[in-house]
Parts: structure tokens; C-alpha cells; sequence
């Protein structure tokens, strides 16, 4: 998929599309290729991260060619999939080109098309950003360092698979969303 912003404009950033879940609250659909107004919710997340990264990443452990014919890169979690987000985003640290990560789950397609920028803004010198809102923090949409990828590893090594679990005792900075715009689609219910 080509790009249509100037190249001028990236920021330094490689995008991280979270779709490599079971699905089980929708049946076992992989959610990736379930319709969104007209389209699907990959290619919304394709579209919510595109505009301000370099590559894009999608993290995925079914349908893998269809995901490739996309045109991007897709990578599988280590230890045969379905383990939670912590596994796709400890596979996206390890396979990007860039050292920052921002990972988007892709059953959040009301996510802001300039939420790359808005994280790179928060960042100030800390290593991780963390999406919150009313309702607490999000823990998978985030802007990470590769340098904590060790410490990701450690946590799932360890047997770690909660979201916030890795990084509560790291520091952290967090960027405020509305609870609307972190809508998820986890159910046949959700959709338009």
C-alpha cells in the first residue's frame, strides 16, 4: 500500500497493528477482516497509522497471506500465537526497522488519525507512552523504545501475559483519549 504523505514528514516510528487475537468474544472471527463501514477493521487501522510512520507492522497468527497481500510486513508471535497482545508487541520491538513502536490494537477503529503524533508529543524523555482515559489506561496502544524490550521478554519469560503487568514499574508517561475514541469491537454487538 502506498503512502500519499511526504516522506519529509514520518516520524521515526514503526506502526504495530495488534491482530493476532483468538477472537473468542466474536466467535473465533479473526478481526482483522471483519467489516467496518464499507471496509475492514485492518484496513482502518491501516489507515489511523500510516500517515506518520515508516513501515507498518501487522502482528497476526491466521491468514497470514491474506494480511501479506496488504503490502506490509506481517509477523507471527513466538510461541504459536494466541497469548495476548504482549507477544505481538514483543515480535513487533524485535522485527522493526525503527527503535520506537507504536502498537494499536485493530479492533479500535475510532482511534485518531494523528495518535502517532499525539504520542510522540507525550513522550518527553520517557522510554514508553501509555494511552489513557476516564476509564484507566489502555496498555496496548502505546509508543515504545526497543530498549525495553528485554524487560518485555523478562515479564514473558516469567509467565507474564497482562497488559499492564509489564510496566507498572517502569516510568511511564501517558497521553489522554476520550473513552469513545478507544471504543474496542470485541463482540457482533459493537458493530455499525
Amino acid at each position: 500500500m502506498c503512502k500519499q504523505q511526504n516522506s519529509f514528514s514520518l516520524l521515526p516510528v514503526s506502526g504495530l497493528i495488534l491482530a493476532g487475537g483468538a477472537g473468542r468474544r466474536m466467535g473465533g472471527v479473526d478481526k482483522g477482516w471483519v467489516r467496518w463501514h464499507g471496509s475492514t477493521l485492518i484496513k482502518q487501522a491501516i489507515h489511523i497509522i500510516q500517515a506518520d510512520s515508516t513501515e507498518i507492522l501487522i502482528s497476526a497468527n491466521r491468514h497470514l497471506d491474506q494480511y501479506r497481500a496488504l503490502g506490509h510486513r506481517v509477523i507471527t508471535d513466538a510461541n504459536n500465537g494466541f497469548e495476548g497482545p504482549l507477544m505481538g508487541l514483543s515480535a513487533g520491538l524485535a522485527a522493526a526497522r525503527e527503535d520506537w513502536v507504536a502498537s494499536i490494537p485493530v479492533d479500535s477503529p475510532l482511534l485518531p488519525p494523528d495518535l502517532l503524533r499525539q504520542l510522540w508529543q507525550a513522550k518527553m524523555d520517557k522510554d514508553l507512552v501509555v494511552v489513557s482515559s476516564d476509564t484507566g489506561l489502555h496498555a496496548v496502544v502505546t509508543l515504545c523504545h526497543r530498549r525495553l524490550l528485554p524487560h518485555l521478554q523478562h515479564y514473558l519469560d516469567q509467565g507474564g501475559r497482562k497488559a499492564q503487568g509489564w510496566f507498572q514499574d517502569l516510568n511511564y508517561a501517558t497521553l489522554y483519549l476520550d473513552e469513545a475514541l478507544l471504543r474496542n469491537c470485541n463482540s457482533p454487538e459493537d458493530l455499525p
